[in-house]
């Protein structure tokens, strides 16, 4: 049986995860990033050099990925990259860490971004 397009819009196809973040007094929700919040992310991964040349561009990367991936009840996002590369780098490494697990996020990944 083929989908019909309403069928597939309509399929509930975003896990997440709970996570418990003490320092912040509470729960947090992570997804699994949107295909535009994914290659938004992976897009920010990439610098053009003087040379012309892509290069990666690790800056800020923690709060990055969480930030595309830390959403309300509603899978908005609630926070920028900015914003939340001001939060402790403790919270960031744990969040950071289960946003990949969620994502499937590998270094591998992140350097063939660089290379695209």
């Amino acid at each position: 049986m083929l989908l019909s397009k309403d069928q597939i819009l309509s399929a509930s196809d975003r896990k997440f995860v709970d996570v418990e973040v003490s320092e912040w007094g509470g729960s947090v929700r992570l997804a699994v990033m949107s295909g535009t919040a994914r290659d938004n992310y992976e897009s920010s991964l990439v610098q053009i050099g003087k040379d012309g040349k892509a290069q990666n561009d690790l800056t800020n990367i923690r709060a990055k990925l969480v930030s595309a991936c830390l959403v309300d009840e509603n899978f908005e996002p609630i926070f920028t990259a900015a914003e939340l590369g001001k939060k402790s780098g403790a919270v960031l490494d744990r969040l950071f860490d289960a946003c990949n697990k969620l994502n499937a996020v590998t270094e591998a990944e992140v350097e063939q971004a660089a290379k695209n």
